[in-house]
């Protein structure tokens, strides 16, 4: 992968940045299948931290191989912790490249406060990527 540092790698995921795209992606590996809540806490404030460090316009989640059972999703503890990181990041569109079936899908990018940037959820990994690209 030319251009693309492997930022951190740990059992849960990768995150790479590429900044010749502008970009930091969040990888999840499928051994989420065993992640707990607060495991998934350490994961996102990990690529917040990073997002802060790396200062990139784009963010990619690629959720495609992520098992995490959805009970132990706390979207008000995200919005409270990780959100104003990726806002203070100056992060200017956030994509999610999803399985398909996930009905967000080919939903047209919006805010979602307290983000302060458009998040799109797409089901092809180019089309996020030609999007967060302003394609």
């Amino acid at each position: 992968m030319s251009g693309c540092r492997v930022a951190h790698e740990d059992r849960w995921g990768e995150i790479l940045d590429r900044p010749q795209l502008d970009l930091l992606e969040l990888r999840w590996f499928d051994s989420t299948a065993a992640m707990t809540g607060d495991d998934f806490k350490q994961a996102l404030a990990t690529f917040a931290e990073h997002a802060e460090r790396a200062r990139r316009g784009g963010a990619l989640v690629d959720g495609t191989g992520f098992l995490m059972d959805p009970a132990h999703l706390d979207a008000e503890w995200r919005d409270a912790n990780i959100i104003p990181c990726y806002n203070a990041a100056g992060i200017q569109r956030f994509a999610f490249h999803m399985p398909a079936g996930v009905l967000m899908i080919g939903s047209v990018p919006a805010l979602e406060p307290p983000g302060l940037f458009p998040t799109g959820y797409f089901g092809a990994r180019q089309q996020a990527l030609d999007w967060l690209a302003g394609r």
